[in-house]
């Protein structure tokens, strides 16, 4: 039977091996760091200057873009959302929450090859309204809003 303390020092040989040959896992680069990261579409405090930023046109209410998500959620770290549309020529869908420290929360890039229905998780410091956009291929921006109520804040609340 194998000791604990033998455990630990054929672990770090094995590391150190690995290490030496280059196998070792990069440490994981930050989205800042990425090549066309855009931060000031993440650093934006209004749907306007999100569109700014993103180099969008000013954006349209309509009821051809659908936002998912519950009308009250019981815990803000985890909030289920998604966005779709049925509308061809979708080339971007965002999901934006109103009044967190970024408003913006994701962004997905659409080709024709694909169904237009996104959906995930986003984290709310409180409740707030969320819009899905959908920037088209004619550069309409089209977006949905969509109140969400959170009673037990995501980020540290």
């Amino acid at each position: 039977m194998q000791t604990r303390r033998q455990m630990l020092s054929q672990s770090a040989q094995l590391a150190g091996m690995l290490a030496t040959l280059g196998l070792w896992p990069e440490v994981a680069q930050a989205q800042a760091q990425a090549p066309g990261f855009n931060a000031a579409a993440f650093d934006a405090k209004s749907l306007a200057d999100v569109m700014k930023a993103l180099g969008a046109g000013a954006p349209v209410v309509s009821r051809d873009v659908v936002i998912t998500g519950p009308d009250i959620a019981e815990n803000g770290a985890v909030v289920p959302v998604g966005v779709s549309t049925a509308l061809p020529g979708v080339k971007r869908l965002l999901l934006l929450v109103e009044k967190n420290p970024s408003m913006l929360s994701a962004i997905f890039d659409v080709t024709d090859a694909v169904e237009a229905n996104l959906s995930t998780r986003v984290k709310m410091g409180q409740s707030s309204n969320v819009f899905g956009v959908a920037i088209m291929a004619d550069a309409k921006v089209l977006y949905a809003v969509k109140e969400v109520k959170v009673t037990l804040g995501g980020c540290g609340g």
